[in-house]
Parts: C-alpha cells; structure tokens; sequence
C-alpha cells in the first residue's frame, strides 16, 4: 500500500536555472495528508505551462517562498526539491478525515497551487476544494491539458472580467494570444457564451483558433497589428495574453463608457517581488495597478489584472461545458515520464498550438 512506501519517482530540481537543473530521482518523499481536507492523486497525466518554466528559472521564488512558509519557521533549503507541473489527471488513492466528496478510486482532475510541489510525480497531494470529478468524456491525458488554463482564463473572463453565461451574448471580445493553451480555452469558453470572438495569433494556428470558434482571426504578422485592429468595430471586452507594447494602445480598442474591460495575464507583481522583497513588491505592485486603473477608468474603460486561481468549484462548471461538447482539449504533443526535459524544451521554443502533456503513468 502506499502507507507502506516512503519515497516514489519524480522529476524536481534542486536549484533555479535552465533545463539542465532538471532531475529524475526515485526517492522523492512519498506525499502525506497534513490536513483533514487534503487527498493524494494517482497521477495518470500532467501538462506543462509557462509558470513551469518560469519557475524552473526561479521567477517568483519570493512570493512562492512566504506562501510555503509564512512565518520563515523552515530552513532555506526547504524549497529543494521542487517538484514542477500544476495540471494532473488520476486517481484518487487516500482522503483525509473530513473529506466527504471523494472516495479512493475516484477519477478527477487538479490544478496545484504553485506554492505546493508539483504534478511531475507518481503521487500529489491536493486540497479537496482544488479537485473536482475528471469529465467522463475525457481520457486522462485529454483531461490534464485543461486545468491550469482552464481556471486562469475562468478567472480572466468571469472573476475579474465580469463575463458569464448570461450577459455574454453578442459581446465583441478581442482575444490576443489565442493559440496558447489560455487561448485556446478562452476562445471556446466565451463562444460557448454566445460572444462574437476575435483572435489574435499567427497565420499557422488560424485553421485551429478558427476550428475553436473564432468569428474573426487575424495574423499579427501581416502587417502592423494595431491598424488591422483599428480597422474594426470597437470591443466590449480583451483578454491579453502577450502583454509587453501591446498594452499601449489595446485599450483604445475598447467602447468608452460602455463597461468595456481589459483584463491582462501579464502582471509585474512577481517580478516586483522578486526584486524588491514581499512587502515592497506588494507596495510596488498595488500602486501600479491603482495608477493604472485609475488613469483607464478616466477615460471610460475598465483596466484589470487576472491570475489562476486554483477552485474545485469551478473546474465543476468547466467539465459541464466539457461533456456537454462545448470545451475541447486541444493538445500539441504528448510526451512519455521519462521525455520531461524533452517536453520543457518543446514549451521554451514557443509558439505552441495548444498544451504540451505528460503521460506519467507510461512506463516508458
């Protein structure tokens, strides 16, 4: 029984750097329940996001560190090693006492807070409020390419971006960075919702966003993308998944005074933190994003930053949309447990058309 074993495989790294910090080892501790509400996953699959490889470069260790550790009570070297991957799709094995919504043997899906170790791993451990029923429809590699993207354009689109099944009818929705794995989910989440959508990618993942529901897609690398944009009916709504320049003039795209919300993915707020410490970072940040809301919301539009946020509740309402055929997985490549490092490098080249899965359970 898993009671029994003490350590399992894992693929973690022992210092921040490049892919070359990456290790296979088959002693990494075997995960325990220190909560009533925790349960610990079989992991059947993983998938790889951004955050993997930022964090593998050490992107966000300051605030990661204090959510781990709040009151510094462990030593430095606690961080390592740091097993990497958000996403998982298995089964459950174990349930704390006061977890009455899931039993052994149980097929769900996950996504881990950063702050916890990763899904690169025979077995994770989860609180019960992250983890919901895996969609039946769905195999375990199809259903651990969605989480972590799943709940990040949730949050984007219905938290912060006020958007739901209800009000999103009609809307013209702008979507920059729409052949990523957010992208691909945000696209179809907010077609399912009935919004008219145009997606931003290039030339090569057209026929994919568009297979997705895209009303409208357009090439930013045919010609300036700003013009082509400019070109067309104002937006009600814009989801930013690239950032850099194209914050400048995105939010002249949207209707004044209409509600019309930008919402971006792209925050300074770890980078801050890494930088200035927890506390001035968090200053850094807030004055930021209050300037910013403030100087929008003189000229008519509502300026927001969104983050993943991870919820049971709403992977829920997710894999409803799931089996109802309205979100489809849309997964680049899989990759076996023993190609982990193949498959980082696979992300860090970019331009990928959808999500890059692990099959861990493959005894490859």
């Amino acid at each position: 029984s898993p009671r029994a074993r003490s350590a399992m495989p894992s693929w973690v790294i022992d210092r921040y750097g490049r892919n070359d910090v990456l290790r296979f080892t088959k002693d990494m501790m075997f995960p325990i329940i220190d909560f009533p509400n925790e349960v610990i996953i079989k992991v059947h699959a993983a998938s790889l996001n951004p955050i993997d490889l930022s964090m593998r470069s050490g992107y966000g260790a300051a605030a990661l560190n204090m959510k781990r550790d709040p009151l510094k009570l462990k030593s430095a070297e606690a961080e390592f090693p740091l097993t990497l991957g958000r996403d998982v799709s298995g089964v459950i094995m174990e349930c704390g006492l006061s977890v009455s919504y899931f039993k052994p043997g149980d097929e769900v899906w996950a996504a881990i807070p950063p702050w916890k170790q990763g899904t690169l791993s025979e077995f994770v451990v989860a609180s019960g409020n992250e983890v919901s029923f895996k969609p039946r429809c769905l195999t375990h590699i199809e259903a651990a390419s969605l989480p972590y993207v799943g709940l990040t354009a949730w949050s984007a689109v219905k938290q912060v971006g006020g958007l739901n099944q209800s009000n999103c009818s009609g809307k013209r929705v702008l979507i920059l960075g729409a052949s990523g794995g957010v992208g691909t989910f945000a696209v179809q989440l907010v077609k399912a919702w009935g919004a008219h959508v145009t997606a931003v990618c290039s030339h090569d993942a057209s026929t994919l966003v568009k297979k997705l529901g895209a009303d409208d897609v357009i090439d930013y690398k045919a010609g300036n993308l700003e013009e082509q944009l400019k070109a067309l009916p104002l937006f009600d709504f814009i989801l930013d998944n690239v950032g850099g320049s194209t914050e400048k003039w995105a939010l002249d795209l949207l209707k004044k005074w209409s509600g019309a919300t930008y919402v971006t993915l792209v925050t300074p707020f770890l980078i801050n933190m890494d930088k200035l410490g927890v506390a001035d970072g968090m200053l850094q940040t807030g004055v930021t994003v209050g300037s910013k809301t403030l100087k929008h919301l003189l000229k008519g539009v509502h300026y927001r930053w969104a983050f993943f946020a991870p919820s049971g509740p709403s992977l829920d309402e997710i894999a409803q949309l799931v089996e109802a055929g309205k979100i489809q997985p849309v997964i680049d490549e899989v990759f076996t447990f023993s190609e982990v490092p193949k498959a980082f490098q696979k992300l860090e080249g970019g331009h990928a058309r959808g999500k890059t899965v692990i099959n861990v359970i493959s005894k490859k």
